[in-house]
């Protein structure tokens, strides 16, 4: 392997090309191959830049990835400088990279970063909620159900969330959100960061559900929630218990469920609170 081989992932702007750093533009100029997203999306970046990039250029996405990948790592292996883009932000967060960082990394070869704008914390600072203990949970599952597990699981975390969601899921994600973390929980919806039509709503979850439904959501959405508070330290009543259990079953979640998740919230063993409410 020539030393001069690695693989450098580049941190690109969310929208707006005034945050390239000189090191995004110098790499992508000198690199001998360069993967990105997408090519249009690149050759754009560049021209915006006006920078141009003599190496190759191919495409790496989710839908060839795993393909591409081992001619990415014989390029690092061979000696070429190969860098790695995606449509914005850092690779590997919810975009493609993980894949071939690992794989470079396995082989043996160096993987360094010329770091940029992330959409992550740029939602996170803009947010106005906590920000010294954060958890990215990146894209919710899909389908309803699968979505509403999940987020039932996370209802207790007293951490600050953030999501990724696409625009055409984020009046239901929001809407569970509510349901499931309350309609009062302290959120903030941050569409299009960076770009020109930029815009950021802080408000309870449940009237940021009211707002997607009624509207029409687009652009590249960032959900941040904020974190639950803090476990009481009082331990309820066994009546307390019951109702508390009781109301999520008449919610539609299932007696198993709803046991585990006022376990959850008030953290005691799932057993006590299965024989409370068994034993009414």
């Amino acid at each position: 392997m020539s030393s001069n081989g690695r693989l450098v992932i580049l941190g690109a702007p969310l929208g707006n090309p005034g945050d390239a750093s000189t090191r995004l533009r110098e790499t992508l100029a000198a690199a001998d191959v360069v993967a990105a997203e997408d090519t249009r999306r690149l050759t754009r970046l560049a021209r915006d830049l006006e920078i141009t990039i003599s190496g190759r250029i191919i495409s790496y996405f989710e839908g060839n990835e795993e393909r591409r990948t081992p001619g990415l790592v014989e390029a690092v292996l061979a000696g070429e400088l190969v860098a790695l883009v995606t449509d914005g932000g850092m690779p590997s967060v919810s975009d493609p990279g993980y894949r071939l960082v690992k794989a470079v990394v396995d082989a043996g070869a160096p993987v360094t970063a010329a770091p940029g704008p992330s959409a992550v914390t740029t939602a996170l600072a803009l947010s106005g909620l906590p920000v010294d203990r954060f958890c990215f949970e990146g894209f919710l599952p899909r389908t309803g159900g699968a979505r509403r597990t999940r987020l039932r699981a996370l209802a207790a975390e007293e951490r600050t969330l953030v999501f990724f969601e696409a625009p055409h899921r984020v009046a239901s994600t929001l809407t569970d959100l509510a349901d499931t973390f309350g309609a009062d929980r302290p959120a903030a919806v941050c569409r299009e960061l960076t770009k020109t039509y930029e815009e950021i709503l802080r408000r309870p979850l449940g009237e940021l559900a009211t707002w997607a439904t009624e509207g029409e959501p687009r652009g590249e959405i960032t959900l941040v929630v904020a974190g639950a508070t803090a476990t009481p330290a009082v331990r309820p009543t066994d009546d307390e218990l019951r109702a508390a259990v009781a109301a999520r079953e008449a919610a539609g979640i299932t007696r198993r469920d709803a046991i585990t998740e006022v376990a959850t919230a008030y953290a005691l063993r799932r057993r006590d609170v299965y024989t409370v409410v068994h034993t009414a």
